[in-house]
C-alpha cells in the first residue's frame, strides 16, 4: 500500500527560512545555556589566619589540665584570668572577639573555638564527642585565677607536677 501524502520539493526561499529558523533557534539556546552555566564572579577571599605549627598544636592538644594551665598563664596571662575548668576541659570565653595574634596562640596551645558554646576549649586528653546538655550541668567547674596558690605552687615545675 503506498502513503497518499503527496511528496513536494522545498524551494529554495524554504530552506534559507527554515535554516535562518534553525539558526536563531541554535543560538538563542546557546545563550541560555552559558548563561545558567556561566559562574558567579566572587572575590578571592584571602587567608588571614597566622601560621600554626600542627606537630605542636597536635601534641598540646593531650596535655592534662594543669599543664595547659601553666602554658596559659606563662603565655596568656589576660586569657588565663579568664579560663575556666569544667570538669577536666579549659574554656575561655571573651566579651568581644579577640585579636589575630591570640587567637592563634590559642590554636597553637591546643584550644578549638566551639561555635554552640561561644568559647574557646581545650580537651586536655579527654577527646568526647559534643552532646546538646551543658557540661556545666555534669561537671564541676571553677575558675583557675580566683584560687590562691602559694609562692610554690606558682613555679611551672610545681604546677606541670
Amino acid at each position: 500500500m503506498q502513503s497518499r501524502k503527496k511528496k513536494t520539493m522545498k524551494t529554495t526561499s524554504q530552506k534559507n527560512n527554515s535554516g535562518a529558523r534553525e539558526q536563531i533557534r541554535n543560538i538563542e539556546q546557546t545563550n541560555t545555556n552559558t548563561e545558567a552555566v556561566a559562574p558567579v564572579a566572587q572575590p578571592e577571599r584571602k587567608d588571614n589566619r597566622l601560621p600554626i605549627d600542627s606537630e605542636a598544636r597536635k601534641a598540646n592538644r593531650t596535655l592534662p589540665t594543669p599543664k595547659v594551665l601553666n602554658l596559659l598563664l606563662t603565655t596568656l596571662p589576660d586569657v588565663y584570668r579568664a579560663a575556666e575548668v569544667v570538669g577536666k576541659w579549659v574554656w575561655v570565653t571573651f566579651q568581644e572577639q579577640p585579636a589575630a595574634e591570640i587567637r592563634q596562640q590559642l590554636a597553637q596551645l591546643g584550644f578549638h573555638w566551639n561555635r554552640d558554646r561561644q568559647a574557646w576549649q581545650h580537651p586536655c586528653g579527654q577527646f568526647r564527642l559534643s552532646s546538646a546538655q551543658d557540661p556545666h550541668e555534669k561537671y564541676s567547674s571553677y575558675r583557675p585565677a580566683t584560687i590562691r596558690r602559694s609562692a610554690k605552687a606558682q613555679t611551672p615545675e610545681a604546677v606541670a607536677a
